[in-house]
């Protein structure tokens, strides 16, 4: 409602009133309209100077307060010369305080969820760290208790000490990898490249950790031409170990890892699948994070430093690219990104 008619109202009813009174009193038509007139006018003057001067322009300041402060400006430029604009301060007021209020409620949500996820995170890595350190720490005392007696339980001692110092340095160089990842240092380097051939030669390099680990790697090349795409060939191929690995850990033995390639209009889809033991759906939204394991009692025997899903997804979305996973118990587990794809001209026969 605007400020006028407002005003309007409260003098219409102020000056009916005292004419009322008049008229009972005098009895006369006459001495009422005079008396509504000037009431009337009076009234609608006062009003309007009280209700613009006491609370009008305090509502507009806040209105401008509360809406320059949702741009993001500074406080002292939010309180400047207010600027009108609006018909209707009020109804303005109203819906910028309950967006407000809206904002501040999703930031406080999502400050809470950071909150958990920061002491989960600190949890983890203070487990990741402590579980090689304290090996370390009691290989190498009883390595002084015995003082180099038996020379074989000391060359075990000392080689069971020495994995668990890689890794130690293998956590702190993904630690280190994610970080500058997460901070933008470590810059994509684009250039145009094969992915057929890039697959062919991850999985050359990593036949032999499959088959220490019981599986087939499967990658049939079905496509004629080559698969370009933009985007740094070094950190895709990181990517491809990391899911590679990843099947490795996870996949049953004498199981086999397909990687598939799909033709989108201006995207390739890679997918790494395994038929492993699968993963449980409330898992999936987390699987991500940093640290995070599915089953903390295979921690062990799985090892690795709990970074590499992490890392393949800041990589991928510094690529502006996406990666999702799918994945069904008993059956196995699908990791899929896409890349940016380089057109061709069909070849002229």
């Amino acid at each position: 409602m605007k400020l006028s008619v407002l005003v309007l109202i409260n003098a219409l009813t102020v000056a009916i009133s005292l004419a009322i009174v008049n008229f009972y009193f005098q009895h006369s038509w006459y001495y009422l309209l005079i008396t509504f007139s000037i009431s009337l006018v009076s009234s609608f003057i006062v009003f309007y100077y009280l209700i613009e001067r006491y609370i009008y322009s305090k509502i507009k300041l806040i209105y401008k307060l509360i809406h320059n402060l949702k741009l993001g400006k500074d406080l002292k430029d939010a309180l400047g010369d207010y600027v009108a604009g609006s018909t209707d301060p009020l109804n303005d007021v109203q819906q910028e305080v309950k967006e407000w209020a809206r904002d501040k409620k999703s930031e406080i949500e999502a400050l809470k969820n950071q909150e958990q996820f920061r002491r989960e995170f600190l949890s983890n890595i203070s487990h990741e760290f402590k579980t090689p350190l304290f090996a370390i720490q009691g290989y190498i005392e009883a390595l002084q208790e015995d003082g180099f007696a038996d020379e074989e339980q000391s060359k075990q001692f000392l080689e069971k000490a020495s994995r668990n110092l890689d890794r130690l340095s293998f956590l702190i160089k993904d630690l280190d990898a994610i970080s500058k990842l997460e901070s933008g240092e470590i810059p994509i380097n684009y250039e145009k490249f094969d992915l057929v051939v890039l697959i062919k030669e991850v999985i050359e390099s990593m036949e032999r950790s499959a088959s220490e680990h019981k599986i087939s790697l499967v990658f049939k090349d079905k496509y004629q031409y080559p698969t370009l795409v933009h985007a740094d060939r070094e950190k895709i191929r990181q990517v491809l170990v990391n899911l590679i690995d990843n099947s490795f850990k996870y996949g049953k033995e004498n199981g086999s890892t397909f990687i598939k390639i799909f033709e989108l209009h201006d995207q390739i889809l890679v997918e790494v699948t395994d038929n492993g033991s699968g993963i449980e759906e409330k898992y999936l939204p987390r699987l991500f994070e940093r640290f995070y394991r599915t089953e903390k009692s295979r921690s062990r025997q799985i090892g690795g430093s709990g970074l590499g899903l992490a890392i393949v997804k800041h990589i991928i979305e510094a690529h502006q690219q996406t990666i999702s996973v799918r994945s069904t118990e008993g059956v196995g587990s699908t990791f899929g990104f896409t890349l940016e794809r380089v057109m061709q001209p069909f070849p002229i026969n």
